[in-house]
């Protein structure tokens, strides 16, 4: 079995990639059922914690993209 080394990296950035997108959109998706609909955060009585800890979830994934940008 041969390996296309540069095919292969790229398939994986690509990877890693909609990973990173994938869990920026559901942690999005978590602040807009927070912001509809405060009362059906029945575990976080805290809102605006539950909101922070999306964003800082949001922000580690945004990182990792533009690390991939700029080094890959």
């Amino acid at each position: 079995m041969t390996c296309d080394c540069k095919t292969d990296t790229s398939y994986l950035i690509k990877a890693v990639t909609k990973h990173a997108e994938g869990h920026i959109e559901k942690h999005k998706a978590n602040i807009l059922v927070y912001l509809d609909n405060p009362a059906g955060i029945g575990e976080h009585s805290d809102i605006i914690e539950a909101i922070e800890e999306e964003l800082n979830a949001m922000a580690m994934y945004e990182d990792q993209l533009e690390v991939l940008e700029k080094y890959f």
